[in-house]
């Protein structure tokens, strides 16, 4: 049964899956040892530091752009990021196909992290150093995906028990990382990171609506191969059902 569930979720979500998870699990080997202890330091996004300014580890890198979506603050931090990933993220691959799917994915990790890294390099002048690691930058930008390639439909709002059109949460979720990032500290949260995926993700889908390929109409275009995925979903359901 979890196989079949499993091997139901699309590819490029799948793997997205698999890669946090397997970083989660070296992140706490390393964690284990005081000889490997801080190197997980070295891959978390750190703010960029400038003269007279110094800190007591790496620095940025240009490679923690990248590197800190797939790592997590704790169990529960990577349980909620990933069942939001296989949650909306299924439904956008199944509709755009791997490849478009896997573009906006990396997009929105990437000016996610970007907008968190001037912020915590704000931070620096306010006597603050926020070092920055999960995957919800990303999850932000498939949320506003959702919302605008399903806008009416129903969505609980986590962590409450509250229904609402995927269109209201995006709202939501959105005024509140705004409201929280420009008015509150010390929350432990990377709201600008959420903000960044979610703008970055609204700017590539408009550059993608009025630039479609030719003999394009506007929007992210189905892939015959996302029409493939969705046939074997139904198929697989079918399965299912005997």
């Amino acid at each position: 049964m979890v196989s079949r569930l499993f091997s139901s979720i699309p590819s490029v979500t799948r793997k997205l899956l698999i890669a946090n998870v397997a970083v989660f699990l070296l992140q706490s080997i390393a964690g284990a040892s005081e000889a490997t202890r801080a190197w997980p330091l070295w891959f978390e996004l750190w703010p960029w530091v400038p003269a007279p300014y110094e800190v007591d580890g790496p620095g940025f890198m240009p490679w923690q752009l990248l590197t800190s979506g797939f790592m997590h603050g704790g169990l529960g931090h990577l349980v909620f990021n990933m069942l939001a990933l296989v949650m909306f993220g299924s439904s956008i691959e199944y509709e755009w196909g791997a490849r478009r799917y896997a573009i906006y994915y990396v997009v929105c990790l990437l000016g996610s992290a970007l907008l968190q890294l001037a912020a915590a390099t704000y931070a620096i002048y306010q006597g603050q150093l926020i070092l920055t690691l999960g995957a919800s930058g990303a999850i932000y930008g498939l949320l506003l995906a959702y919302g605008v390639m399903f806008p009416n439909r129903k969505v609980t709002l986590l962590p409450f028990p509250i229904v609402l059109k995927a269109r209201t949460l995006v709202i939501v979720y959105a005024l509140a990382s705004l409201f929280y990032g420009v008015f509150t500290t010390g929350t432990g949260v990377a709201h600008f990171a959420h903000l960044g995926g979610m703008l970055v993700g609204w700017l590539l889908i408009r550059w993608w609506r009025s630039h479609p390929p030719r003999g394009g109409s506007g929007g992210p275009r189905r892939d015959p191969r996302a029409e493939a995925l969705r046939a074997r979903r139904k198929a697989s359901k079918l399965r299912l059902v005997k």
